[in-house]
């Protein structure tokens, strides 16, 4: 199934101003993605969850205006923003042949994080996703008969053009994006969601986020990816996602722990590896994040409580466990990791469901 199905065809219907404000989520990947082709199309197929609490809330406004072509206002937090414009810019000329009626107004665009900006926790993921539901909020207005599917469908497809992981901060408690053989209707153009009941253990799971370093990243994940091309072991990574995903998906529908715990951890490590052996190489994870591995480690030795760990491109750590651990968990995360985190902040989060509208 191509791309061609996401091109509006103009129905005849026009609206002349209107306002709209959705959240999305950011989300955390289990299986990584790291490396990609043109057109923002994935190196190997990624599966993540989606949190609840860091998410991006985008109000967009819109007025019919007389000349076409792509115009715009951003506001972060209040304020103008303008360093944030041209990542925007980019993303509608993106979307453009998809969404040509965005040609027909200006956007007045205000977004706010719940959580630090550019600090390893996908903010772009839920800043892309958040901007695309709202422009299909619109498409929806222009098009009465759109189904939710396809709604949720092309949002994923809109976003991952912005970003590549926002395509998987759109629906879902756990998403995969790119082609898989064993996931139904897994596409590399747009996310999914995981195409069987998830066990018990994994449907109400917990993500607290170790803020170990809330300033902005020394690489970004764009320059990142970029350096897969010609990586000495990019080929047998793009090999190894696939595999562990194939583990990872039997782990969640079984409510295996040992596994999710072995195929996680090794995966964010892998990541990070593949940081540290590119070519410029280079390092994301600070002394402090080590320390709360280590912490995490020896702690869940000791009292035998299935936590585990995972990175995504930076220093933070999530800290991932089932809900039935909470209680004990978050005391080792106040008295032990907490410290070890940049100010002792850290956030707690939980599965969730993918983006809301809200006006």
């Amino acid at each position: 199934m191509g791309q061609e199905k996401f091109i509006f065809e103009f129905s005849g219907k026009k609206v002349e101003k209107g306002t709209f404000q959705w959240s999305a989520p950011s989300n955390i990947a289990l299986v990584k993605y790291w490396g990609k082709k043109e057109h923002q199309i994935p190196a190997n197929p990624s599966l993540s969850f989606t949190l609840t609490n860091c998410k991006t809330i985008t109000k967009l406004d819109f007025q019919l205006k007389e000349a076409s072509g792509i115009s715009f206002d951003l506001f972060f937090d209040g304020q103008p923003k303008e360093e944030f414009k041209p990542k925007i810019q980019k993303f509608l000329e993106r979307i453009v042949n998809y969404c040509p009626y965005i040609n027909d107004y200006h956007f007045i665009i205000h977004t706010e994080n719940t959580f630090p900006h550019s600090s390893g926790i996908a903010s772009s993921a839920s800043g892309m996703a958040a901007l695309a539901v709202n422009l299909m909020q619109l498409e929806q207005t222009l098009n009465p008969q759109m189904t939710v599917a396809y709604f949720d469908q092309k949002a994923s497809f809109l976003a991952r053009l912005g970003s590549g992981s926002a395509c998987r901060s759109i629906s879902g408690e756990a998403v995969v994006w790119g082609t898989h053989p064993e996931i139904a209707g897994s596409s590399d153009y747009f996310g999914v969601p995981f195409d069987a009941p998830l066990h018990p253990i994994f449907q109400d799971y917990q993500d607290v986020i170790l803020l170990v370093d809330k300033g902005e990243k020394k690489v970004s994940s764009t320059v990142g990816h970029d350096l897969m091309h010609n990586h000495p072991f990019a080929q047998q990574r793009f090999e190894q996602a696939p595999v562990n995903l194939s583990k990872l998906k039997l782990a969640l529908e079984t409510g295996d722990l040992e596994t999710f715990i072995a195929i996680v951890e090794s995966e964010a490590l892998t990541l990070h590896a593949m940081m540290m052996t590119s070519m410029p190489y280079f390092i994301l994870m600070k002394p402090n994040t080590l320390q709360i591995i280590e912490q995490i480690w020896s702690y869940r030795s000791q009292f035998k409580v299935p936590l585990c760990f995972t990175l995504d491109a930076g220093a933070n750590v999530h800290l991932l466990f089932p809900k039935k651990d909470r209680e004990k968990v978050l005391e080792f995360v106040e008295n032990t990791l907490a410290p070890l985190c940049q100010n002792g902040h850290y956030i707690v989060d939980e599965m969730g469901s993918g983006a809301q509208k809200m006006m």
